[in-house]
């Protein structure tokens, strides 16, 4: 139903019609964005090759040699949070928010390592589901002893699920995060003049080309030299590989996903993610 989950409308009228009532602009713009998606996702598939040597490449690109101090960091913060997350009795991976992802191993051990090392001032995050990503951002900024990051996202209609967005999120850490509930499309632009350049910037929400672009166009535009972007599922969409052709100036590697349990939505079993690695002679 076009984004709008028909059958919790019928299971509770009262509650999601006061909630589709308190912003009608943002169900027609969410309608049309998941609308335009669908259409999408009829057209051919996207096929990447894989860089098997992405840690090696990312690792040579930062000037810091494999193993580095921060993986090991990674793996201890991944299993604990995991460990809080099954404890409250969330199954992890694939599908685990709805039909959605939370962040795989690779995914985010490739950003935990780009923060520590980068030491970025402003990270910004697109899509947050359970906090999974969110949280081991907001560890890895607290361990460099600064930097902030914003997370835009824009909760389900369905009140259960809207109740875990960010529950991996806990700790002091949380104090260096900014959750900014609505699109991105609406709230993107005026974060990042707000923010006027960005260090890092990561996408994980509608996986359509059309999506994807918006926001890496505009993210790449005050993304500071030798800055980062990160795109997941880029196996979805052709949003990841219109970029790369479209703009100059940039180090791409794509990535297999490390998911805890198989995603029999990918062709296979895994799905993909992609880096971006600003050159410092690049054009905005």
């Amino acid at each position: 139903m076009l984004g709008i989950p028909l059958r919790y409308l019928i299971k509770h009228p009262i509650s999601g019609v006061t909630d589709i009532a308190a912003d009608p602009l943002q169900i027609i713009s969410t309608a049309q964005d998941v609308y335009l998606a669908d259409r999408e996702r009829r057209g051919p598939q996207c096929h990447y090759e894989t860089d098997d040597n992405w840690e090696q490449r990312l690792h040579a690109h930062l000037g810091v040699p494999l193993p580095c101090q921060a993986s090991s960091e990674f793996w201890k913060l991944w299993r604990g949070v995991i460990g809080d997350l099954e404890a409250a009795g969330i199954r992890p991976g694939p599908e685990s928010f709805q039909r959605w992802n939370d962040g795989d191993a690779g995914f985010v051990r490739a950003i935990w390592c780009l923060v520590r090392h980068l030491k970025p001032k402003n990270v910004v995050e697109t899509g947050v589901a359970h906090g999974v990503t969110s949280r081991c951002i907001l560890e890895a900024l607290e361990k460099n002893g600064s930097g902030r990051l914003s997370s835009i996202d824009l909760p389900p209609l369905e009140r259960p699920w809207r109740k875990q967005v960010g529950v991996a999120v806990r700790g002091r850490c949380a104090e260096r995060w900014s959750y900014i509930k609505g699109s991105s499309r609406r709230h993107l632009p005026q974060l990042l003049s707000h923010l006027g350049q960005i260090d890092l910037f990561i996408h994980d929400s509608l996986h359509s080309e059309r999506n994807v672009r918006f926001k890496l166009d505009r993210a790449w535009a005050v993304l500071r030299p030798n800055g980062a972007l990160v795109v997941d599922d880029v196996d979805a969409n052709w949003g990841f590989r219109s970029f790369t052709q479209t703009f100059s100036g940039h180090l791409s590697m794509v990535c297999e996903a490390e998911p805890l349990h198989p995603d029999l939505r990918r062709f296979n079993k895994k799905g993909l993610f992609g880096i971006i690695l600003k050159q410092p002679t690049a054009q905005a």
